[in-house]
C-alpha cells in the first residue's frame, strides 16, 4: 500500500525526510505513485538499462540507493515536460558551460528532460561596451533600442547554439527554441524600449521536442503578434514557463549556489507560509535577497503546492536533485499548522475520521478508527494537522509519571510534497520538551526517526523513542516499563489492547470471520532496523541508552550530586579539550587536576568551581581511591607513564568497596583483554555500561576502523591506509612534528611500518592493516585515504548503502558522498566517511574519512565512555553533528 519509493517526495520535503516503510499501521505516513511511468515515454528516446545502471550508480556518489530510486521514480511520475524548468544565467554559460552541459547529460540518460531557457547578461554588457554603447537601466530593467536589440538577438543565438552543441558532444539531443517560443506586449515602449512582458508560452513546440527525444533549449526572447522581437528577462521567462507547464522543479542556477543569511551561512529550506514574514522582518533580508524571496513567492503562489523552487550551483545539480539533504536553497510554499484539543474543534469529524481510517485495511478498521474517536473524545490530546489534512499527528500529554506519547502521524504523499511532517515535528520539540513513541522493527529504514530522536530500545519486535529525557533515572524507568509492558506502557496503559479488542469484538459481533485481526497500534510505524536491548547487531548498536543497573561504587540510583572527575594530565591538548566538555557538561564535576609543570596554577576555562593544578602522586591516588572521593579517573599522560596511577587505583580498591572508572587515554591497555575497548561505534555499548576501566581508543585508530569495519567481511586483501594528521597530534612537547617552520611547505611520514595504531587497528578489526601516518602544518584533523581491496565485485553505490545501513542512528558518525575534509571537520564532534570511488575491476574501493584527533579522537570519545560507565545517556554534554 505503501510506496517506499515514493515517500521522501522530494520535490517539496527533502531536508529531513527519510524512506518510509511498507506499511504503516493505524496511521500511518502513506504515499503512492500511481501512475509510474517508463523512463521515456516515447520510441524515440529509450533508456539502456545498463547505461540507466550506470548513471544511477554514479549518482550514487552523492546520494544513496535509496534516494536516487525513489527521486527518480517522482520525477518520472509526471509527464516529461512538467519535471523541471531550468534557468541558465549568462555567467553559468561563460564559467561552467562544461559542468552544466554534464549535469543535464546525467538528467537526460536516465529519461528526465529538463527544459532549460537562458539568459546572456553579462556577454551583452561586454558586447555593449566593445561597440560602444553603454547600456542603461530604468528600474533595474535594461532599456533596449533597436541597436540594443539586434545585439542581443544575435548574441542569444549564439549562445544558444554553443549550449546545444557542447550537449550533443556529449551525447545528448537538444533542439534550439529561439523564436515562437513567448508570445509578448510591450512592458512600456515610452520607458524600456523593445522589452516585452509575456503573454503566452508556445507549449506545444516544447512538448512536441521532448516527444521527439530532445532537450528543449529557449532563449528569453519573445514575439508580439504582429511578429516584433522583445527581450525578456531570463527569470522572467522561467517564471512563465512554470505557471504554463505547472513543473515538480523550477531551478536557477547560481554562481553562489544559494541564499545566505545574516552570518553568511546558506540557507538550506525556507517554508513559505511559515517564514516569509518573519524573513522579510530580518534586518538582512533585503536588496538582491529580499527581491528574489519576493519573486519567487508571487510564482509559488501561482503554482501547485507540489511545486518548489531550488537555488543551486551548476555542479551540484545532481545533489540537488536525488539527495536528501540537496545542495543549494530550497524554497516552497509549506503549509501552516492547526491545532486541536478537542474533538468539537475540528469542524468535520467526519472528515478526521477518513484521514484515520485512510490507511487501514481489514473489516476491523472502522470498528477501530470509531473507538479511537471514542477513546480521544474522553481524553486530553493535542493535535497538528494542515489545512487539508494532509498530515495529522496526535499527543497524549504526560500522565500517572509518563511522558507525553506521540500517538498518531499519518501522511499523506502530499503532505510530504510540502514539508508537513518536518513542521510538525518542530513544532513538536517546541510545545513537547520530552516525548516518546514507538514503532516496529520489521520495516526499513530509521533515519527519519534517528534524526528526531535522542535514544532508543528495542523489545520484542517494537523499538521506542524518546527525546528531550536528559535525567538518566528516568530514562532507566522508561526503559525497564519498556522492557517488561512493552507499547502498553506508554500513555493510557491499556489503549492499545484496549481499542484492538473492542473493535475486533464489535466486527466479529457484527460477522464472524475465519481470518484473525490484525494487530492494532495507535502509533505511525516508521522503519527501524532489529536492534536488541543492549547488544551490538551488525547493523548497529542503540543509541542512547542509560545503563540500568550501574555496577556498584558509580553513580547511585538518585543521583543526587554530580560524578566526581579526577584528571591526571591535563597540560596536552587533549586535556584542554576535556576541561572544556567537563565545564558544559550537567552531570560531571571536576575536582582534581594533576601537571607536574603547571601545579599551583590556577584552572582557566572551568567556571563550576575554583580548581588549581595539582601534582599528585600514585600514594595520593591510592589514598583518593581508598576514600571513595572520586567516580571517575582519566589518565591524559603520554604512553608508558600512566601504569603507577592505574595500579595505585587498584590498590586503593583493595581497602575499599568504592569502584571507580578508569578512561585512560593513552595507548598502555589498548592491547589488555581486562580492559574494554572504547570505541562505542564498535564495541556493544553494554560492555562500556559495565566496565570500570576502560582503554580510549587512538585518534588515527578510530578513523581508521570505522573507515574499514563495515566492509570487514568483504576483504580480498589488507586495506592501505595513508593517513595525515594536523600538527597537535604530535603533543605539546617541541619536535619537528610539531614545528611549524619545518612543516611549512611540507609533509612528513613517520613511522612508516608497525606504528601502534597499525596493530591497533589490526587487532580490534581482526583483519592486518598497512598503515602509513603523515603530519603537515595545519593544527588539528586527521584525513584518512584507504585503499580496500574487495573479495567481490560490488559498486560505490552498493558500498555507500553497506555504510550508510550500519551506521543509521550513530550521531557521530556522518556518512557522505564525496570525500570528507579536513576543514569541515575540525572542531566537530564526529567522523564524517566518504569518497566510496571503486576502481574499473569492481574489487577495490577507496573510502576517505576525517576526525577532530582532539575530539572526537580524544576527549569527545572520553566522554562518551564515561557517559556509558557512570550510567548517563551517552551524548549528554556533546554537541552531536
Amino acid at each position: 500500500m505503501l510506496s517506499a519509493a515514493a515517500v521522501a517526495l522530494r520535490a517539496g520535503a527533502r531536508r529531513t525526510v527519510r524512506r518510509l516503510p511498507n506499511r504503516a499501521r493505524l496511521l500511518p505516513v502513506t504515499a503512492t505513485l500511481r501512475h509510474q511511468r517508463a523512463l521515456s515515454s516515447t520510441p524515440a528516446r529509450s533508456t539502456d538499462l545498463t547505461t540507466r545502471g550506470m548513471i544511477v550508480q554514479t549518482l550514487s556518489s552523492v546520494g544513496s540507493k535509496r534516494e536516487v530510486q525513489q527521486y527518480l521514480s517522482l520525477f518520472t511520475s509526471v509527464s516529461s515536460q512538467r519535471f523541471a524548468v531550468i534557468k541558465v544565467g549568462g555567467a553559468i554559460l561563460t564559467d561552467y558551460l562544461d559542468e552544466l552541459c554534464s549535469s543535464l547529460a546525467f538528467l537526460y540518460t536516465v529519461g528526465l528532460s529538463p527544459v532549460i531557457v537562458h539568459g546572456a547578461g553579462p556577454q551583452l554588457n561586454n558586447l555593449l561596451e566593445e561597440a560602444g554603447i553603454e547600456p542603461q537601466f530604468e528600474e533595474g530593467i535594461r532599456v533596449t533600442d533597436a541597436k540594443t536589440l539586434r545585439v542581443a538577438r544575435d548574441l542569444f543565438l549564439k549562445e544558444n547554439l554553443n549550449l546545444v552543441n557542447k550537449l550533443e558532444e556529449k551525447g545528448v539531443h537538444a533542439q534550439p527554441l529561439t523564436t515562437g517560443m513567448f508570445r509578448a506586449d510591450y512592458l512600456d515602449k515610452d520607458k524600456w524600449g523593445y522589452v516585452g512582458k509575456v503573454t503566452g508560452v508556445n507549449k506545444q513546440s516544447i512538448e512536441t521536442a521532448i516527444n521527439n527525444g530532445y532537450l528543449p533549449i529557449l532563449t528569453s526572447m519573445a514575439e508580439t503578434d504582429d511578429g516584433q522581437i522583445l527581450n525578456v528577462n531570463a527569470d522572467v521567462a522561467a517564471a512563465e514557463l512554470a505557471r504554463a507547464l505547472e513543473p515538480l522543479k523550477v531551478v536557477y542556477l547560481s554562481e553562489k549556489g544559494g541564499l545566505f543569511d545574516a552570518a553568511g551561512q546558506k540557507i538550506s529550506a525556507i517554508n513559505l507560509d511559515e517564514e516569509y514574514d518573519h524573513l522579510m522582518s530580518q534586518e538582512w533580508v533585503r536588496y538582491g535577497t529580499r527581491l528574489k524571496i519576493k519573486e519567487i513567492k508571487e510564482l509559488l503562489d501561482t503554482l501547485p503546492r507540489t511545486t518548489s523552487v531550488a537555488i543551486i550551483h551548476p555542479g551540484d545539480l545532481q545533489k540537488e536533485l536525488f539527495t536528501d539533504s540537496g545542495a543549494g536553497t530550497l524554497i516552497r510554499r509549506g503549509n501552516k499548522l492547526l491545532f486541536a484539543t478537542g474533538l468539537s474543534d475540528f469542524k468535520d469529524l467526519d472528515a478526521l475520521k477518513s484521514v484515520l481510517i485512510r490507511d487501514r485495511e481489514g473489516p476491523d478498521a472502522q470498528a477501530t478508527v470509531d473507538k479511537y474517536i471514542e477513546f480521544l473524545g474522553e481524553n486530553p490530546f493535542k493535535a497538528y494537522y494542515d489545512g487539508p489534512m494532509n498530515a495529522l499527528a496526535v499527543v497524549l500529554p504526560p500522565s500517572n509519571g509518563r511522558q507525553a506519547t506521540l500517538a498518531t502521524l499519518t501522511i499523506t504523499k502530499s503532505g510530504w510534497l510540502t514539508n508537513v511532517a518536518d513542521n510538525i515535528f518542530t513544532t513538536l520539540k517546541k510545545e513537547h520538551p520530552q516525548l516518546v513513541w514507538t514503532v516496529k522493527e520489521d520495516d526499513e529504514n530509521l533515519t527519519w526517526f534517528f534524526d528526531k530522536a535522542d535514544g532508543s530500545v528495542t523489545r520484542n519486535g517494537d523499538v521506542m523513542f524518546w527525546y528531550g529525557i536528559e535525567n538518566g533515572d528516568e530514562v532507566v524507568k522508561l526503559m525497564k516499563d519498556f522492557a517488561e509492558h512493552g507499547r502498553a506502557m506508554l500513555g493510557d496503559s491499556n489503549l492499545e489492547s484496549r481499542l484492538h479488542r473492542a473493535a475486533t469484538n464489535a466486527h466479529r459481533a457484527a460477522k464472524p470471520v475465519a481470518q484473525q485481526a490484525r494487530g492494532y497500534s495507535t502509533l505511525a510505524r516508521r522503519p527501524v532496523l532489529q536492534t536488541p536491548l543492549f547488544s551490538q547487531s551488525k547493523g548497529r548498536g542503540y543509541v542512547t541508552q542509560t545503563n540500568p543497573n550501574p555496577p556498584y561504587g558509580k553513580k547511585n540510583a538518585s543521583k543526587s550530586q554530580p560524578a566526581r572527575v579526577a584528571l591526571i594530565g591535563a597540560r596536552g591538548y587533549t586535556g584542554q579539550e576535556l576541561i572544556r566538555l567537563l565545564d558544559a557538561h550537567p552531570n560531571m564535576d571536576l575536582r582534581h587536576v594533576s601537571s607536574r609543570e603547571l601545579a599551583g596554577q590556577k584552572l582557566e576555562g572551568y567556571n563550576k568551581r575554583d580548581v588549581t593544578y595539582e601534582n599528585l602522586s600514585p600514594e595520593d591516588v591510592r589514598d583518593m581511591e581508598k576514600r571513595g572521593d572520586i567516580d571517575c579517573w582519566v589518565m591524559a599522560l603520554p604512553n608508558g607513564v600512566c601504569k603507577p596511577f592505574v595500579e595505585a587505583v587498584y590498590e586503593g580498591r583493595k581497602a575499599s568497596n568504592h569502584r571507580s572508572v578508569i578512561v585512560d587515554l593513552s595507548a598502555d591497555y589498548r592491547f589488555d583483554n581486562s580492559w574494554v575497548y572504547g570505541l562505542p561505534e564498535l564495541v556493544p555499548r553494554a560492555n562500556l555500561a559495565e566496565a570500570t576501566q576502560i582503554a580510549n581508543p587512538g585518534c588515527y585508530a578510530t578513523a581508521a576502523q570505522l573507515g574499514i569495519s563495515p566492509l570487514v567481511e568483504h576483504l580480498g586483501g589488507m586495506p592501505h591506509i595513508f593517513g595525515v594528521s594536523g600538527y597537535s597530534g604530535a603533543g605539546t612537547k617541541p619536535s619537528p612534528k610539531n614545528d611549524v617552520g619545518f612543516l611549512t611547505n611540507n609533509i612528513v611520514p613517520y613511522s612508516l611500518t608497525g606504528h601502534i595504531h597499525e596493530r591497533e587497528v589490526s587487532a580490534q578489526l581482526g583483519a592486518n592493516v598497512a598503515f602509513v601516518p603523515h603530519v603537515a602544518v595545519w593544527f588539528r584533523g586527521i584525513h584518512h585515504t584507504i585503499s580496500i581491496p574487495l573479495n567481490k565485485t560490488m559498486t560505490s553505490r552498493d558500498i555507500r548503502q553497506i555504510y550508510q545501513d550500519r551506521y543509521a542512528g550513530e550521531k557521530l558518525v556522518k556518512v557522505v558522498g564525496e570525500a570528507p575534509l579536513v576543514k569541515n571537520i575540525s572542531g566537530k564532534h564526529g567522523v564524517e566517511i566518504g569518497g566510496f570511488e571503486v576502481d574499473k575491476t569492481g574489487k577495490r574501493v577507496v573510502v576517505c574519512a576525517t576526525i577532530d584527533n582532539l575530539l572526537k579522537g580524544a576527549a569527545t570519545q572520553c566522554l562518551q565512555n564515561m557517559n556509558l560507565a557512570l550510567g548517563y545517556a551517552e551524548y549528554e554534554g556533546i554537541p552531536v553533528m
